[in-house]
């Protein structure tokens, strides 16, 4: 019998082993096709981001969240039009706001009534846009806001209605327009938005995504929050210029996306032909070839009219910018780099523990979702150590340390499972955000034991997450 149990015993670590080894390699590959998409969006360089939507009509790009569908009442819309002056910039895709903040959806929805169908125009808008970018070699991408004030979907008043209708809304875009490149999504874990990640679940919404097109990348104009080395809730960084978000120089290599209006704002205003649009030596020599070279995909807004047509000056623009600038392919290629984190942090708000700290800078701004603030050890400290505490079992597969700047080199991981530590990690990693994914394992704390470090040791962000594998 002893015997029997032994075999049983062996098999048992030899089936885990094998599913174990399959999991990492299921990681890696998939690790890998990302990557490749990852590379072939930087490699497209250029495009051109359409803000048209309910705001063209209102002169502001925040109307009236119950502004009447009988607004959108275009009498030329010819997106075919947009397409040419696209190409004529040799641009290689465009990008159309198929919903803003304020809930107005361009497309033939059956989620809500205050939908372009209901406008005098009637037509659906997405499909014009997507056939004729497409009709012009040009590649599709569409942009989404979460936040949606008509829908009151905002900070305090979310329900799982509307989480439903952010699935379905998602779901007709990704099923009825054909190929999508990426989906860039807006209004979500935004400081001017405050819906955070866990209010509309985006692990859920990702997941989605993936399932509907997975070569859809998923781009959530939030990036500048997290640090500019680490994939945070996004398939691609992304930088809103406009509002001062910048690539830090000193950054690790990644895909990126940047974004500026060729006008003075992202929809149409009624001063726009008159106004001077942003000079095309400009957006050549001081965006598209930097911005590029840092393996960064520069997308310009260009805001269609009232009459759904773009203004005369943003067209000439748009050709002596052809004129200046062509695609010459490839850009540098990028490292191999590990998914995103697209899980909530178990960690954040949690009860946190620590050796002797720095001053006031102790154990709880290190999992307060701020990468402004960090625990520092106190300098004294020879073997410095900070710990969460859950309280109760909680079933975790990745840790992640993130520092203001890249410091601590040699450390280990532990979790507590009720009887004894246990280590996910012992070793040396240099890099600014440490991220550590391992099998699912149950625990109820988890640490980190600093070995050694070229400073006095802080974090920034200690974080724990339970990802879908």
């Amino acid at each position: 019998m002893k015997l029997l149990s032994i075999k049983k015993n062996v098999l048992l670590a030899l089936i885990l082993l094998i599913s174990a080894g399959a999991m990492a390699q299921n990681t890696a590959d998939a690790a890998k096709k990302l990557n490749a998409l990852q590379q072939q969006f930087v490699d497209l360089r250029f495009g051109m981001f359409i803000h048209y939507n309910i705001p063209t009509y209102a002169n502001a790009d925040w109307p009236d969240p119950e502004a009447s569908p009988k607004l959108f009442n275009p009498k030329k819309l010819d997106a075919n039009q947009w397409a040419k002056a696209a190409k004529s910039a040799n641009m290689s895709y465009g990008c159309l706001t198929t919903k803003h903040h304020s809930g107005f959806c361009i497309w033939d929805t059956k989620s809500t009534d205050y939908n372009v169908m209901n406008s005098p125009y009637g037509k659906d808008v997405v499909k014009q846009f997507t056939d004729a970018f497409r009709a012009n070699g040009l590649k599709v991408m569409l942009y989404y806001s979460i936040l949606d004030t008509h829908h009151k979907l905002r900070p305090n008043q979310i329900t799982p209605k509307h989480i439903d209708m952010v699935k379905q809304q998602l779901t007709e875009l990704l099923t009825k327009y054909g190929k999508i490149e990426a989906l860039i999504i807006d209004g979500w874990d935004a400081p001017w938005s405050r819906i955070s990640y866990d209010d509309v679940p985006f692990e859920d919404i990702y997941t989605l995504i993936k399932s509907l097109q997975p070569d859809c990348l998923v781009m959530d104009l939030n990036g500048a929050k997290y640090p500019s080395e680490g994939l945070y809730y996004t398939d691609i960084k992304t930088y809103e210029m406009g509002a001062g978000q910048r690539m830090p120089k000193e950054s690790k290599l990644m895909p990126t996306l940047a974004c500026l209006p060729i006008n003075t704002s992202w929809f149409w205003k009624t001063d726009f032909p008159t106004v001077p649009v942003r000079k095309p030596q400009e957006i050549v020599n001081d965006l598209i070839k930097p911005l590029n070279e840092a393996s960064c995909n520069f997308i310009l807004n260009v805001a269609p009219n009232r009459d759904g047509l773009i203004d005369d000056n943003a067209i000439a623009a748009l050709k002596e910018v052809g004129q200046l600038w062509k695609n010459e392919g490839p850009t540098k290629a990028l490292p191999p780099l590990g998914l995103p984190i697209i899980s909530s942090n178990l960690a954040k708000n949690q009860a946190t523990n620590s050796s002797w700290s720095n001053d006031m800078n102790i154990m709880d701004f290190a999992n307060d979702d701020s990468y402004r603030t960090s625990w520092e050890s106190n300098s004294a400290v020879e073997n410095p150590w900070y710990e969460v505490d859950f309280k109760n079992e909680k079933a975790i597969n990745t840790i992640v340390v993130a520092e203001q700047k890249a410091n601590i080199d040699t450390y280990v991981l532990e979790y507590w499972n009720g009887v004894e530590w246990k280590k996910t990690f012992e070793g040396k990693n240099e890099d600014r955000i440490k991220i550590h994914r391992f099998d699912r394992v149950w625990a109820s704390k988890v640490r980190i034991r600093i070995a050694h470090a070229k400073e006095t040791p802080s974090i920034a962000e200690f974080q724990v997450f339970n990802e879908r594998r």
